[in-house]
This record gives structure tokens, C-alpha cells and sequence, in this order.
């Protein structure tokens, strides 16, 4: 065995070198898209540079714009749960997830313990790890505070000549954001982030800090990992808050991420063990991990297709170089007695499709460990390190081409304003599969012959034409502040006027011919009256997807249905670029 301490971990993954994702040469216009399979990827030249050591900066994030007060849930313990430690499986089932070579130390993982990192344990090794990282600068930032008063830590680990948002903006560096236990009992990426934050501040990752940028949450829902529990205090499961941003939490990752900006989100999680599979299928599933990229409407096709070939490849190249076991995310259907598989979901709600939206690159990678405490921690973690790593090495590798894609993506979705159809929603391509899966009793290889929902090719299941923007009334104070949580710019209307709209009308639910989760609405256009002090949301901006998911009212996901905006009347798609003036306020 191994032991990882400071820079000790032995590097044992190795990358290939996928295909090239094919851009435009100069990336300038959208009639280039048809080239993107002909053109060459830029060549890409490392360069290692190692800095004079630098004194450590801080910058904390700025408090969340017009944030709700949210007081404070009392703490039912101080003490940290203890997790089973024995694996609950049989041992033919065990004994095909042997331990890595290499052991990972945290304070979470030491000898004999029988919890894994508390609270104040993650937040004093970040804490060293600022004291410690030179020539790396690194920093500490306290995003805010979860439903029982938990502080929420972010670490920015950067070469660049600060650690605040300007600073890693003008490196020229895509910056990397990682995610952790956004469920509080899903341990095993909270403790492989911090490996992973000790080995770029001063390991065998730093560097790839010449490269890149970094931030690095380990611990998204402390509240819930205090408790080892999935959802936040008040129940919310966090990961599917992200574009309403009900949670204290969520609303401090998106700040994070309005701020920072990165090019690159991994989302670190754990999938169960057993659970629906075994019920369904008397099966278990076999894999270490699972991968998936973002998938939801409007997701521009050079990111996912940067998302499979940059990073999902090198991936199962890594894992699969550590002896792991990899399939695409999936999970046995939520009907009774239906036999089907599906990958996960289009809704425009969850991390890794929100900033998928945002024009990211966006995965999840979920190992297999809910419902297992402690067993197999170890090669759980390992499984995390391998792939992130490679996440990591494949965003320093291609860093310029990643800056090209996302400059060329942003200006395209500013410039199909007005203009062009647009997804309201998307569905999972249906088909058959063989899925590799474990014997409950003797641990074997069990071939499963499945419904397969498929989530790599997805269905248009309702078609619109995009807007200009957005007009929302002066009583839609909610959804403005959500939006500019988001990042989202928002204009108010300095003077009364006029825009043609096309407003939204509820219709009986019998006379409405509804895409599938659609609320029974109509569209009428006409001339309304925008008030002052009312408000406009433009489409030409780079989060346009990203509203739209938000606004078009008779969506499942809309701010709408979810009655942060109170009635049909409070909004409307502006089809005409309107004359008004307006404030763009702070």
C-alpha cells in the first residue's frame, strides 16, 4: 500500500489523446458550423512556467445580490454521524471492487475512523492548504451560509497575479469549478475534492495551474453531510435548485459561478448500490462510475460534442488504465413494474444542465457508493481522483481551443435574437440496450436486455420561435432577483411605452394540444404597455438559453409554474426589438 500525503500520491492513470474536436478555423460566423467536422483543432504547445513565490491573497465572493434573509436551522448535534463501515453486499459482490494500489488520507479516511470529514475538518484543511501552496496562489472563499449556519468554503487555486474573479479573467485560463457532495450522503466526492485541492496546491496536479485556473467546493450541502442525509435542512434535494434557487446553497453556487465563470464544471456524486436495481432487475449495477454531460434544450452542439471527445473519452481511457469500471449515468425508471433504464434527465434545473446552459462544459461523474458507509471508500475515491484528474489534464491540454469554443458559443447564441426556432423541451431517445450488471449472490457478469432511454440523441418536444426578450411586470420581483443570482442581465423600463408581445392565455385543458408537460396555454400577439419600473430581459446576451428556460411561461421548469412569477399577465415574449429606455440597474 501506498500512503497519499502532501504530494505523494502516485500518478498511475493514463490519458490517451482523444480525437480532436473539429472548430471553425476562425470561428467568426454560424455558416462556419458545417465545417466544424473538416477543420482542425489549434495546435496546442505546452508551456511550463514556474512563478517566484508570491504571498498568499484572499478575495472573498461578494454576498449574493438582493439574497433573501435565511435564518438559521438549530443544529440537532455537533457530533459526525457514523457511517456503516462493513460493505452490506455479499462477498462475491465485494471482492470485485478489490482496493487501489494507492490509499488517499484525509481526515475523513484515516485508520480506524468511523466518520468521514466533519464540517470543520474540511474547512481547517483548505485552510492550510492557503498557508501552504506557494508558488500557487490560493485563497479562501466563504460563500455564504447553509440552513443551519454552516459556513460555505470555496478554494481558488490559480498562477494568475490574483485570486479574485478580474485576476483569473485576464490569465487568459479557463477556470475549472468542482462540485462536492451536493448530497450530504454521497461522501466520496467531498473527500476525493479535497485530494484533489491538496495535489494542485502543492502535489502532483500544481502544474497544471500554469494552464488553468481552479475553484474547488468539496461541500456543497454541509447541512446534509452533517447528518448524512441526500437533501439540504428544509428537505430540498439542492441539485435540482438551480435555476430556481429556492436553497441558500444553490443561490451561493451561483454567485460562484456568475463571478468565476468557468469554462469547465465537474459535478462530483454517488449513485446507490443496489436500490431500484435490485428490486427491479435482481440485478446489481456493475459499474465504479458513471459519466454523463449536460443534456437539456438548447445546449449548443459544440459543447457537447467538446464534452464527449475532450473529456468523457480521456476519461474511460483513465479509468479504464485503473482498472474501473465506467457506463453512461443511468437509473432503473421510476414506474412500477416497467423494466427500463434512462439516463439522466433533460430538465433544465439540475448543476450540470444549468451550466450547461451557462456555456460551460458541464459533467457529472457519480460513483458507485450510496447506501454503502464505508465500504469500497477507498476505490471510490480513487475512481473520483482518476477521473477529475483527467478532467483536469484535458482542460490544461486544450486550453486555447476550450477559449476559442467558448467565445464562438457565446457569440452565436447573442446573435440568433429574434430570430430562429428554439427547444422549449427535450426528451430522451427511447431503444433497446445490453446492460452489463453484478449477480446479488455470486457476484458474476449478468447481461440485462433493456428499455434504454437515451439521453446522447435528443427528442424537440415542443418547437418556438425565439424572442427578442422578455417582458416582466414590476411585481416580478422574485424572478428578477433569481435571474440576477444567475448572472442574467435585466433592464428596467425608465419611460412608459410599447412593444409588440406575444402573451400567454390559459386555455381549457381539453382544447389545448400539448407537448408533453406542457401547461395548457395559447399565445396571442399584441400590442402591451410596458410601464416604467416594469422590466425587460434581452435575449442578446450570453445566458439567453438560460432565461429562456426561466420565462417561457408554459414550461414545467418556469419560473411561472413554479409561481415565482404570480400570473400570465406578469409576462410576455417580446417578438419585435422594442424602442424603450431603460436603466440598467445595480
Amino acid at each position: 500500500m501506498q500512503t497519499h500525503s502532501g504530494s505523494a500520491l502516485r500518478e498511475r492513470t493514463t490519458t490517451p489523446r482523444s480525437s480532436a474536436l473539429k472548430i471553425p478555423a476562425l470561428l467568426a460566423a454560424t455558416a462556419l458550423l458545417s465545417a466544424c467536422a473538416t477543420t482542425p483543432l489549434p495546435t496546442w504547445t505546452r508551456i511550463v512556467k514556474i512563478p517566484p513565490p508570491v504571498a498568499q491573497r484572499t478575495t472573498p465572493v461578494p454576498t449574493p445580490l438582493g439574497q433573501p434573509v435565511v435564518e438559521p436551522l438549530p443544529e440537532p448535534t455537533t457530533a459526525p454521524t457514523v457511517w456503516r463501515e462493513a460493505s452490506p453486499e455479499s462477498a462475491p459482490v465485494a471482492a470485485r471492487f478489490p482496493d487501489p494500489d494507492v490509499r488517499y488520507e484525509t481526515p475523513g479516511l484515516a485508520a480506524q475512523r468511523h466518520s468521514f470529514t466533519t464540517n470543520a475538518e474540511s474547512d481547517q484543511w483548505l485552510r492550510d492548504l492557503t498557508a501552504s501552496a506557494l508558488p500557487t496562489r490560493a485563497a479562501l472563499l466563504t460563500l455564504g451560509a447553509s440552513q443551519r449556519g454552516a459556513s460555505l468554503h470555496a478554494l481558488v487555486l490559480t498562477r494568475a497575479k490574483g485570486t479574485d474573479p478580474n485576476s483569473l479573467a485576464q490569465s487568459n485560463r479557463p477556470t475549472v469549478l468542482l462540485i462536492g457532495q451536493q448530497h450530504g450522503d454521497e461522501p466520496a466526492g467531498s473527500e476525493a475534492l479535497l485530494v484533489i485541492a491538496q495535489e494542485l496546491a502543492r502535489g502532483t496536479l500544481a502544474p497544471l495551474l500554469e494552464q488553468i485556473n481552479v475553484v474547488v467546493v468539496p461541500r456543497a450541502n454541509p447541512d446534509g453531510a452533517q447528518s448524512a442525509t441526500r437533501a439540504t435542512a428544509n428537505g430540498a434535494d439542492m441539485n435540482r435548485d438551480h435555476l430556481l434557487l429556492h436553497t441558500p446553497e444553490a443561490q451561493a453556487l451561483a454567485v460562484l459561478v456568475h463571478d468565476y465563470r468557468p469554462t469547465v464544471v465537474i459535478d462530483a456524486q454517488e449513485y446507490p448500490w443496489a436500490g431500484d436495481y435490485l428490486q427491479k432487475f435482481n440485478a446489481l449495477p456493475r459499474s465504479d462510475v458513471l459519466l454523463q454531460y449536460a443534456g437539456t434544450a438548447n445546449v449548443h452542439e459544440f459543447l457537447l460534442k467538446a464534452s464527449r471527445e475532450w473529456y468523457y473519452e480521456p476519461m474511460l481511457g483513465a479509468l479504464r488504465a485503473q482498472g474501473l469500471s465506467t457506463d453512461w449515468y443511468h437509473a432503473p425508471s421510476a414506474e412500477p413494474g416497467e423494466l427500463r433504464l434512462a439516463m439522466g434527465g433533460t430538465q433544465p434545473h439540475n448543476a450540470r444542465n444549468v451550466n450547461g446552459l451557462k456555456n460551460a462544459i458541464s459533467l457529472v461523474v457519480a460513483t458507485r457508493g450510496i447506501g454503502l458507509g464505508h465500504g469500497h471508500i477507498q476505490r471510490r475515491v480513487h475512481a473520483q481522483v482518476t477521473a477529475i484528474g483527467s478532467a483536469l489534464r484535458s482542460t490544461a491540454e486544450r486550453a486555447e481551443a476550450l477559449e476559442q469554443v467558448h467565445s464562438f458559443v457565446v457569440r452565436e447564441t447573442e446573435a440568433q435574437v429574434c430570430k430562429n426556432q428554439m427547444s422549449l423541451s427535450v426528451g430522451l431517445t427511447l431503444g433497446q440496450r445490453d446492460v452489463v450488471a453484478l449477480n446479488p449472490d455470486t457476484g458474476a457478469d449478468q447481461t440485462l436486455s433493456v428499455q434504454w432511454d437515451s439521453a446522447l440523441s435528443l427528442r424537440p418536444l415542443q418547437l418556438r420561435t425565439r424572442p427578442c426578450g422578455y417582458w416582466l411586470a414590476d411585481s416580478a420581483t422574485k424572478a428578477v432577483e433569481r435571474l440576477r443570482l444567475l448572472g442574467v442581465r435585466v433592464l428596467r423600463v425608465a419611460e412608459s411605452g410599447a412593444v409588440l408581445a406575444e402573451v400567454f392565455q390559459e386555455v381549457p385543458q381539453e382544447a389545448a394540444a400539448l407537448a408533453e408537460g406542457a401547461l395548457p396555454t395559447k399565445l396571442v400577439r399584441s400590442a402591451i404597455d410596458t410601464p416604467a419600473n416594469s422590466y425587460y430581459v434581452p435575449l442578446n446576451q450570453p445566458l439567453a438559453n438560460l432565461v429562456v428556460a426561466a420565462l417561457e411561461a408554459d414550461t414545467p421548469d418556469s419560473y411561472f409554474s413554479h409561481r415565482l412569477i404570480d400570473g400570465l399577465a406578469d409576462s410576455a415574449r417580446v417578438v419585435a426589438t422594442p424602442t424603450l429606455i431603460f436603466d440598467d440597474f445595480e
